[in-house]
């Protein structure tokens, strides 16, 4: 047995599985489902055939997300978590490299590197939004522009106006949408006007369904139908597509959580003052180098590197748990300062 030597040459995703106190470094949301959804849950997992493949194509979560958001289903894919749906399209059109804009989510370039794609970076501006007519310049060969809007991990939204200079090139453009709710901004309206236009999003984050790893895609149907072709069958388990399709009938429950990580966003936000830059994500990029300070005293956060070195990324959590951040920073400033 040989296992390809380029396999072993690609670097293993090593997350982090801390034992700390507080969670703050995964940008989940800090509730579990309320007892009585469990239990409206556990009476629907009763009536599922465990003996049974699920539906080919998801066709009956795609059914419920294209109905919540006015599509069809035909304009909806559905995966095992944004991710999964990512390493599909990366492969899915033709070009000569993917575009993608630094800093942002890792696994634009995971997915790239992994089928072999070579990527052309464009850096973000300083204050963080894409320089779009740098990218149109680019887009003609790239095989698809990965743009995250809000951005992961610096939590600001991406002018329309940029994204649709880049758009206009025709060139496939992947737009995450992952913490979209906490904006309360989409580009959704753009789905009819720009046939290249793909947003990807998830359930693990607004609707704090990170455990049963669902995400979905809104495209047009001649996209949806090519990444059909290519998505292993069954693709999703029967107990995801149920629980995922369970709270988009719960929407009210799932934003009055979203208006509370707002609320305790902007208030961590005005306490950290200038080492916070302004979010519109469910967590915060603070320009202090704690994330050591913090594990000591049991809470994880995210540690950055390249051009964010010496910056941590917080998820915004419950109350209680983020003024126990705050007090941790507080000291480490304290600290830092006397040294």
């Amino acid at each position: 047995m040989r296992i390809r030597d380029d396999v072993l040459r690609f670097p293993a995703y090593r997350g982090n599985e801390s034992t700390a106190r507080i969670n703050l470094d995964k940008n989940e949301s800090p509730w579990d489902l309320p007892h009585e959804l469990k239990e409206e849950i556990a009476r629907e997992i009763k009536k599922i055939e465990f003996n049974r493949y699920p539906h080919i194509h998801s066709r009956p979560l795609r059914e419920n997300i294209a109905e919540t958001y006015g599509l069809s289903f035909k304009n909806v894919a559905v995966g095992n978590g944004c991710d999964e749906l990512l390493g599909y399209l990366v492969k899915l059109f033709t070009g000569n490299y993917v575009i993608i804009a630094p800093p942002t989510f890792s696994m634009y370039a995971l997915y790239a590197r992994f089928h072999g794609i070579p990527m052309r970076e464009i850096p973000l501006r300083r204050d963080f939004t894409i320089d779009g007519e740098k990218m149109a310049k680019e887009a003609n060969n790239a095989a698809a522009v990965f743009i995250a809007s809000p951005n992961n991990p610096t939590g600001n939204t991406q002018p329309e106006d940029e994204i649709a200079k880049i758009l206009d090139t025709g060139a496939p453009v992947i737009l995450d949408e992952a913490y979209w709710e906490f904006a309360g901004k989409s580009l959704i309206n753009l789905l009819h006007e720009y046939p290249n236009l793909i947003i990807v999003r998830t359930f693990s984050k607004a609707f704090g369904l990170a455990a049963i790893r669902a995400g979905y895609m809104l495209a047009s149907e001649e996209i949806v139908d090519a990444l059909h072709r290519i998505k292993v069958p069954y693709g999703m388990n029967a107990l995801s597509m149920m629980v995922a399709s369970k709270l988009l009938e719960h929407k009210e429950l799932v934003m009055r959580r979203v208006r509370y990580i707002i609320a305790e966003r902007e208030r961590i936000y005005r306490k950290m003052g200038r080492y916070a830059y302004p979010s519109q994500a469910n967590f915060l990029l603070i320009k202090l180098d704690a994330y050591d300070f913090l594990m000591r005293r049991g809470i994880a956060v995210k540690r950055l590197e390249g051009r964010l070195r010496g910056h941590i990324r917080v998820t915004v959590g419950r109350r209680e748990e983020n003024n126990m951040l705050l007090l941790a920073l507080k000291e480490f400033q304290e600290a830092r300062n006397c040294g």
